[in-house]
């Protein structure tokens, strides 16, 4: 074979090959923003409820308040304090499974990747949220002046890697 048709078919199959992968935008990275892990706990399975009131009040459904937790197979729990520094940013992330949240100081804002008005959700000092992970893509802002803080519980399946980078939406431009 001719050496200039054997060039010819390596930058064919050199630019096919390029062509083939797909496109990737890069994920946003955090700034602003710093998490400190506070604790780490390892679970086996779970599989727990609570009821209350308790007694005939609960056989009535009176006010009936209750909690479930199951997972399949063993799990890590994360305690995590994370701190926003004035217009710092978490970048669009998820996480394996959902996280408790609640905000020890100052304010923060939630974005949701799913929103596709991408409305803003506030929350304060005092005031808790759940991430529910998995799909829900999203990212963490302080939008004030002062710095925020929250702590995280964090359940995952166990070994996993605890936060999933991933690309701005199409939703939300900022």
């Amino acid at each position: 074979m001719p050496r200039r048709l054997q060039h010819l078919l390596f930058l064919t199959a050199v630019i096919a090959l390029v062509l083939s992968q797909p496109l990737s935008v890069p994920a946003t990275t955090p700034e602003g923003y710093k998490s400190t892990l506070l604790a780490v706990g390892r679970f086996g399975e779970i599989n727990v409820s609570g009821y209350f009131p308790r007694g005939p009040a609960k056989e009535r459904n009176e006010q009936l308040w209750t909690s479930l937790q199951q997972t399949k197979g063993p799990s890590d729990l994360y305690i995590q304090n994370n701190i926003w520094q004035p217009g710092g940013t978490t970048g669009w992330h998820t996480h394996p499974g959902h996280s408790l949240i609640i905000v020890t100081e100052g304010t923060v804002t939630e974005y949701g990747s799913d929103d596709p008005e991408c409305r803003p959700h506030i929350y304060t000092q005092g005031m808790g949220f759940v991430d529910h992970g998995g799909d829900h893509i999203h990212l963490i802002r302080n939008e004030s002046t002062v710095q925020a803080s929250t702590i995280a519980l964090q359940l995952i399946p166990q070994g996993t890697e605890r936060r999933i980078d991933a690309p701005p939406p199409q939703n939300c431009h900022f």
